[in-house]
């Protein structure tokens, strides 16, 4: 009888992986081997640039890339195509034009967008969110949504998406959480971890170091009059503090990061606390309870202080969200 169950399972597993072979083969066969071993892995493998040669409208995708590269070059305070952003580049915070995992890669933009976001309470496309960082992390003026250069990133990224099915979360994409602490971020403390780790490239007094032309910048300044406002989403202390521990300083390992946790936390909060352009967007948050726990301007829809919800301790915060 037991030799009998036996024979039965093996032959019900047996059955099984024959039916994922051929579900794999037929995949394969299609021309799916990318969205195969994505639904296998759950892990991106950005498109190879090599096979642009053969791709249709190559030339505005590569256009486009080249624009998350460079923008300063085309579109800075001495850009060749228009002069509407601070000097810093999309791929500040879009690392390695935006292929890096966990460093804001744009993976699953095209399979994500159009998409409700409850910062501005609407549908937003994608040439409305790339405008979105024009006017905040850039901190300049919107695009054309018709232009040659809005058409040519937003191609770009489409592409860089193509194989990525809808409702598929990817491994790597957007930021990393960092654990919350126990304490509210240290000012103090992040301004060592600066000097230590941050002030040999993007300068002791943090404007970043330009390039020799002065078109752009070789290291981003992360504050001051020419970075990004407050009102672009790394002014959060969990986004930056995520932006940092897994992919600065620009050479560290993302499996062995070069900061602790509590450096991450504390070097956002220096860096957060200085000063840089005040640009609100009034229309932000209409449903004031949508807002996260670390967005550090009021109103809220809770009684912690801006102060709280700026530095922490955020893990009260963050309970009494979840249980509203």
């Amino acid at each position: 009888m037991m030799t009998n169950t036996k024979t039965k399972q093996s032959i019900i597993i047996g059955l099984l992986l024959l039916a994922a072979g051929i579900v794999i083969f037929y995949l394969c066969k299609s021309g799916n081997t990318r969205l195969v071993k994505q639904a296998v892995s759950n892990t991106w493998h950005f498109p190879d640039t090599n096979t642009l040669a053969s791709t249709p409208g190559a030339e505005l995708i590569r256009y486009g890339r080249e624009l998350i590269i460079n923008t300063a070059a085309y579109l800075g305070p001495k850009g060749i195509v228009k002069h509407i952003s601070n000097g810093m580049n999309c791929g500040n915070c879009h690392l390695e034009a935006g292929t890096r995992l966990n460093g804001n890669c744009f993976a699953m933009v095209a399979s994500a967008y159009p998409k409700f976001r409850n910062r501005s309470g609407k549908l937003e496309s994608i040439e409305y969110r790339v405008n979105d960082c024009m006017e905040r992390s850039l901190n300049g003026k919107k695009l054309d949504s018709l232009s040659r250069e809005m058409k040519a990133m937003v191609a770009y990224i489409k592409w860089l998406g193509k194989d990525v099915p809808k409702n598929v979360r990817l491994k790597g994409t957007g930021i990393p959480e960092v654990p919350l602490l126990k304490r509210a971020a240290s000012v103090d403390s992040g301004g060592s971890v600066y000097l230590k780790n941050c002030s040999r490239c993007h300068g002791a007094n943090g404007w970043g170091i330009l390039k020799p032309d002065s078109t752009g910048y070789l290291f981003p300044p992360l504050y001051g009059s020419n970075s990004y406002n407050v009102s672009a989403g790394i002014f959060m202390l969990s986004r930056f503090a995520g932006f940092v521990k897994y992919n600065m300083p620009f050479n560290a390992s993302q499996k062995d990061p070069a900061l602790t946790d509590a450096e991450a936390w504390d070097v956002a909060a220096f860096i957060n606390s200085q000063e840089r352009p005040g640009k609100l967007f009034k229309e932000d948050w209409p449903d004031i309870a949508t807002k996260p726990f670390d967005y550090p301007f009021g109103p809220y829809a809770d009684s912690f202080s801006e102060q709280g919800h700026k530095y922490g301790p955020f893990e009260i915060i963050k309970k009494g969200k979840k249980n509203k």
